[in-house]
């Protein structure tokens, strides 16, 4: 068995843009509970945690894409 080279660097991507979010979303939401009195509260704490669900997801994805090239599942069904 071979790795998928292409599949990988694919996952890799996507772990780098897991690590921005990963590190973007919790500066958001602290900075939505920092400025509770601000009239744009609600709209930078609602993107904040749409950027850490973000986060999540790509994360469960990336990983997924790193398994798959390293077990060299294919997409296709025979």
């Amino acid at each position: 068995m071979r790795t998928n080279k292409a599949l990988l660097l694919k996952g890799l991507k996507y772990i780098a843009y897991t690590i921005a979010l990963m590190f973007t979303a919790p500066v958001v939401i602290y900075q939505a509970f920092k400025n509770q009195a601000h009239p744009l509260y609600w709209p930078v704490l609602i993107v904040g945690l749409i950027l850490a669900i973000a986060a999540i997801t790509m994360g469960f994805y990336s990983i997924k894409l790193i398994m798959d090239a390293l077990f060299n599942k294919n997409n296709k069904q025979d």
